[in-house]
């Protein structure tokens, strides 16, 4: 079976690490986006068992990021398609979210960064 079409349950909330400029713009204009969604059409997120490693490999020394917590749900009524695709560099299914994400969708959000061995954490709370 072609890894790209398996039906995966979909989770309700989503991750993002975000570069404290987009998420600055967010909520000044009430959307979050990212170059991601200019550059491949979708913008990248996770689950949460995705996070930290994540983290690892594309930020890694970074102590600046945000992580934001969003709603699928929230998103399926505002009519943005979450789609999760098959990443064979990661051999693991990731959703991609096609279009601003409203600020409405957005439920939690915290500062993300290494703490002072370089290490990432994931929130107390999530």
């Amino acid at each position: 079976m072609d890894n790209s079409t398996l039906n995966i349950q979909p989770s309700k909330l989503l991750y993002r690490l975000a570069e404290p400029a987009d998420w600055q713009l967010a909520q000044e204009t009430g959307f979050f986006i990212s170059t991601d969604l200019a550059a491949e059409g979708f913008i990248h997120s996770s689950e949460q068992h995705q996070i930290l490693e994540t983290a690892r490999r594309y930020y890694a020394g970074r102590a600046d990021l945000v992580l934001l917590e969003w709603d699928e749900d929230v998103l399926a009524a505002a009519s943005v398609r979450v789609t999760r695709e098959w990443m064979p560099s990661r051999q693991q299914h990731f959703a991609h979210v096609f279009g601003p994400v409203p600020l409405a969708a957005v439920r939690r959000s915290w500062p993300f960064g290494v703490d002072e061995s370089g290490a990432f954490h994931l929130p107390a709370d999530l």
